[in-house]
């Protein structure tokens, strides 16, 4: 395994000793939040002096080796100390959303045989203690956020009798040895928990790191990340392991409204986002545009135009450099400034990106690495580069170092290698299913490698479907077609077993606000504004548009405008935010129903 300060990085926990007192990054932030109006600081030593004492009492307390641990905790330095004290301690810790169900949290606890827990809110600490009857295992509940009863504070009492165990537990833990037991959201049924290793979690976090290791130009300019994403996610949680390992900052933004002030003042060098973030982003921007008149409109239209066309490396030639420089200094620099001045990497992934808005924001000056994975896969396969040629726009990027995929006879993804998981939790028929004989895991997505190694994503296997006509329609390509509209926040392409695929939208309504109010359109709200005749005729427009670059028998033919909300707290969302499609066509079957009977919904018109 490869050394960072001279010390052997092969199990997560190793990455403390590289904050040891007497270390070169003791004395530097490790993580940053935002408490009572300032930033905060947890410098490196005391995260490892933190962590040890917190492993301490865990032994203390009565926690053993091979326990399951839940963590229902919100983005912090928190979340980090425990993901450390249970590592090291030889527990196994189960990170969960506080957003599931009260359903979901028993079963979990049950499948997982969870024998205590912490938690970050008191509503989180009262549904675990209303389950608490149903969980024979689960022995205590803990809030960390709280003094008092039933706080976390207690577990960082120096206990010296503790040391010498703990010391024996970190000895006998091996590479190879359980690490953490993630659950997918479970939008196809139950839950199923992953179970990762120290080495899949580190070879994964290892060869990313080499990455930028291997670009010293935005190396050293990279010293400052935001965190937003659930760290309970194994996206986000990697990503953490990889600033912790090249010493870059971690600033916590405790939610997405909180983003922009986090922007302006901590002006960050890199983020990790999901594709619904980097679009509402660039939503944001085009709203701004749409009122300006005269020149200021013209020009700001002209500098989309050249960024749309973006290519690397100047592939354009001089003349579009020229172009492209000025788009920048007069338009394009202040979408950057949305971004506290500074961002030069965003980390796209969890979902498909549309390729134009990739273009948009290379040109603005931030190179969005699109990357894909999953959390089977620790959870990299494949993500672009910071070499030359190390991006190649409508791709996730090159497959990476130690890894193997190839593609099935139906274009499935299969990935071999050191970040392949260990197997469900208690399922080992499941685990026989998706992992062959030859160790190959089956991904249940379709997608093709290019010449070059380049790895394309085109849909889920299992989402798939097949209209009465016979013809299969991968609805995931079909939505980022549609998406792509300025017009459309969120769209659920439907059409299995019926005659036409059709289609479900919720209007981006900041845009849309933006275009009633220039066409003298009347405002009062959502739901009445997709009533609107002129509303109407002009979402029959724009679906009639993107359908030109479909094949017919693709083609949306009939859709419906809906002003519901979509998002994780009520289940139209995963926590990455892609869409749950059978909750919504569950939800929608009425509404459905009407579109395909005609009585409700709108038809797609000839393109104009």
């Amino acid at each position: 395994m490869k050394k960072r300060d001279g010390i052997a990085i092969h199990r997560v926990f190793d990455l403390l000793k590289t904050y040891e007192a007497g270390a070169e990054r003791a004395s530097v932030p490790v993580f940053s939040w935002k408490s009572e109006g300032s930033w905060k600081h947890l410098l490196g030593v005391e995260y490892e002096r933190k962590a040890t004492q917190l492993s301490q009492g865990l032994i203390r307390w009565g926690i053993k080796s091979g326990d399951r641990v839940a963590t229902i905790l919100k983005n912090g330095p928190e979340w980090n100390l425990l993901d450390m004290a249970l590592l090291q301690c030889g527990a196994i810790q189960v990170p969960i959303y506080p957003t599931i169900s009260q359903a979901n949290f028993t079963y979990i606890f049950r499948d997982a045989g969870i024998v205590i827990a912490f938690v970050s809110e008191q509503e989180t600490f009262r549904h675990i203690q209303s389950i608490a009857p149903l969980c024979p295992n689960l022995r205590a509940v803990f809030i960390t956020k709280e003094e008092g009863k039933n706080s976390w504070e207690g577990f960082f009492e120096v206990d010296p009798s503790a040391r010498r165990e703990l010391q024996l537990r970190k000895e006998a833990i091996r590479a190879q040895d359980l690490a953490t037991v993630i659950y997918t959201s479970g939008t196809t049924g139950k839950p199923k928990g992953v179970m990762l290793s120290h080495h899949n979690l580190v070879s994964n976090f290892l060869t990313v790191s080499r990455l930028l290791e291997a670009a010293p130009y935005y190396r050293k300019r990279i010293r400052k990340a935001l965190s937003f994403l659930p760290l309970c996610h194994v996206y986000e949680r990697i990503i953490n392991y990889f600033y912790q390992y090249l010493g870059i900052e971690v600033y916590y933004v405790p939610s997405l409204e909180a983003l922009p002030a986090a922007f302006a003042e901590v002006k960050p060098d890199m983020l990790c986002a999901v594709p619904r973030i980097l679009e509402k982003s660039y939503a944001r921007f085009l709203l701004r545009g749409r009122y300006l008149k005269g020149p200021a409109r013209a020009l700001f239209l002209y500098a989309l135009r050249q960024a749309s066309q973006y290519e690397q490396d100047a592939a354009r030639g001089n003349r579009y450099r020229i172009r492209l420089y000025l788009a920048r200094l007069l338009v394009l620099r202040k979408w950057r400034q949305a971004f506290g001045g500074q961002l030069k990497v965003i980390v796209s992934g969890g979902a498909s990106l549309n390729e134009k808005l990739v273009r948009i924001y290379w040109a603005a000056g931030i190179r969005v690495m699109d990357g894909y994975g999953l959390t089977e896969t620790s959870p990299v396969v494949a993500v672009g580069t910071f070499q030359k040629n190390g991006v190649r726009f409508g791709t996730v990027g090159p497959v990476i170092e130690d890894v193997e995929v190839i593609t099935a006879p139906d274009g499935e993804i299969l990935v071999r290698g050191p970040n392949v998981m260990l197997g469900y939790l208690n399922r080992p028929q499941r685990t026989a299913e998706v992992i062959d004989a030859e160790g190959w895991f089956h991904t249940g997505d379709i997608g093709s490698l290019d010449q070059d190694g380049f790895l394309r994503i085109t849909d889920r296997k299992k989402e798939i479907f097949k209209t009465s006509g016979g013809k299969y329609i991968a609805p995931q390509v079909l939505e980022n077609q549609f998406r792509a509209s300025d017009f459309i926040e969120n769209i659920l392409v439907i059409g299995e077993g019926r005659n036409f695929p059709a289609a479900i939208v919720r209007p981006n309504f900041v845009y849309l606000e933006g275009w009633c109010t220039v066409k003298g359109i009347s405002w009062e709200s959502p739901e009445r504004c997709i009533l609107i005749p002129a509303v109407i005729a002009r979402f029959q427009r724009e679906m009639a548009i993107k359908n030109e670059a479909l094949d017919h028998p693709e083609r949306i033919k009939r859709f419906a405008l809906i002003a519901d909300t979509w998002d994780v707290e009520n289940g139209a969302l995963s926590p990455t935010l892609k869409l749950r499609r059978r909750e919504l066509q569950d939800h929608y079957g009425g509404l459905i129903e009407g579109i395909y009977s005609g009585t409700q919904g709108q038809d797609v018109l000839a393109a104009p």
